[in-house]
C-alpha cells in the first residue's frame, strides 16, 4: 500500500444506534467512527453481540424505524450527503446503486419464489435505464465476472437449486452490477466450506482491484482478516476500541482484548504438545447491565481499579500514535500474530 492515501469516501462519525425495547432504551452501538478509502478493505472484527452487523445496518439504513434510533450526532458523510439524517427517496438512490451490502446468509436474503434473473433484473430496473434485453444481458455479464458456470441457465433457476457458494455468488453478482463505489460484506463466508471460502474472498479481491471498490468487511474470522484487509477496526461490547492497518494489528496490538483475540488463533507448529489453546473467559457484558468502566475490565488479566470504575477514552496511543480505548495500553511489541497474508 503506498504512503499517501486517498481522502476518506465514506466517513462515520459518532454513529450511536440505540432499540426500543421492552426494557427501556438500549444502546447497541455508542460513538462508532470510521473512514473507508476507494480501493481498501476495511475489516470490522469482533465476538458476536458485539455491534458490526448493527453498524453496517445502521450505514445502509436497514434497521427498522419503529425500533431503532439513530442519535443527532451521527454522521454518515458519502458524498457531501449526510445519509444518518437524509431522507428515504435520497437514500434510495445511494443504496444498492452507489453502496451495495451483501448479507450473511444468501437463502435467506434471496427470495425463494423468484428465479435468480428476475431478481437481478429488478435491481437493474430500479437503478439503470436498461432496456430488458440489455438487463439481462447484463446479469448474464454480473454472473460471469463471479464465475457462475452456466451463467445464462442460472438466470432462469430458484435459489433452491443452486449450491451456498453458487448462492453467494449471486448475491455478490446484485451488488455489484450497479458498479457501486462501496460494498458491505456482512460475513460473507459464513457456513461455506473452506475451498468455496478461499474462492469467494479471492473474487471480492479480484473485483476490488478491477473497479476500485472500497470495501467494509464484517467478520469474526481474524484468518479471513489477514488474507483481504488492509485496515482493521476492533469492536467490543458496541464500541471501537482499537484501529490500525491489519500489519499493526496483528503485530502490535494495544488493547488487552485484541491481543487476547489473536492468542486465541491456532499457529501451525507453535502449539506445545497437550497444551490449550487460550481462551478469553466470560462473556460480553449485555446491554442493559453495562459496567461502570471499561467494558472488558471483569475478563481483563490486567485490570486495575481505574479500569472498574472509570470507562476510558478511544484516543492515540503515545507509543504507536493509534486510537486504542484502555487505560493501560500494551506498548511494548507483541508478536501476536503473523503479517498479512500468512494467518
Amino acid at each position: 500500500m503506498s504512503a499517501q492515501r486517498n481522502a476518506p469516501i465514506l466517513q462515520v462519525q459518532n454513529l450511536t444506534t440505540s432499540f426500543r425495547t421492552d426494557d427501556g432504551i438500549l444502546t447497541a452501538i455508542e460513538d462508532v467512527s470510521i473512514d473507508v478509502h476507494p480501493g481498501e478493505t476495511l475489516g470490522i472484527v469482533g465476538e458476536s453481540g458485539c455491534g458490526k452487523s448493527v453498524t453496517s445496518k445502521s450505514i445502509m439504513r436497514l434497521l427498522p424505524t419503529a425500533t431503532s434510533i439513530l442519535s443527532p450526532e451521527s454522521k454518515i458523510m458519502f458524498d457531501e450527503l449526510n445519509l444518518a439524517h437524509c431522507s428515504e427517496k435520497d437514500m434510495r438512490s445511494v443504496r444498492g446503486a452507489r453502496i451495495a451490502m451483501i448479507f450473511q446468509e444468501p437463502m435467506t436474503s434471496l427470495n425463494p419464489v423468484f428465479t435468480v434473473g428476475w431478481q437481478l433484473d429488478e435491481a437493474l430496473s430500479y437503478h439503470t435505464d436498461l432496456s430488458k434485453s440489455g438487463r439481462r444481458q447484463r446479469s448474464v455479464e454480473m454472473l460471469r465476472l463471479v464465475e457462475m458456470p452456466n451463467p445464462e441457465e442460472r438466470l432462469d433457476e430458484y435459489p433452491h437449486q443452486l449450491s451456498g457458494g453458487m448462492r453467494q455468488r449471486v448475491m455478490i453478482a446484485m451488488a455489484l452490477c450497479c458498479e457501486p463505489e462501496i460494498l458491505i460484506a456482512d460475513e460473507p463466508t459464513t457456513a461455506l466450506d473452506v475451498t468455496i471460502q478461499a474462492q469467494i474472498l479471492k473474487l471480492m479481491e479480484d473485483l476490488k482491484t478491477r473497479l476500485n471498490t472500497a470495501i467494509i468487511l464484517i467478520t469474526h474470522d481474524l484468518g479471513v482478516v489477514a488474507q483481504v484487509c488492509d485496515h482493521v477496526c476492533v469492536m467490543y461490547a458496541g464500541r471501537v476500541i482499537e484501529k490500525g492497518t491489519v500489519r499493526e494489528i496483528f503485530h502490535t496490538p494495544q488493547h488487552p482484548y485484541t491481543r487476547a483475540l489473536l492468542e486465541s488463533i491456532p499457529k501451525s507448529g507453535r502449539r506445545e504438545h497437550g497444551k490449550r489453546l487460550p481462551t478469553i473467559e466470560g462473556v460480553v457484558p449485555a446491554l442493559n447491565n453495562l459496567p461502570p468502566g471499561c467494558r472488558f475490565a471483569a475478563r481483563c488479566s490486567i485490570a486495575e481499579d481505574q479500569c472498574i470504575h472509570n470507562e476510558p477514552d478511544l484516543k492515540d496511543h503515545a507509543f504507536s500514535g493509534r486510537p486504542v480505548r484502555c487505560h493501560i495500553p500494551i506498548n511494548q511489541t507483541t508478536a501476536a500474530a503473523g503479517s498479512k497474508g500468512q494467518a
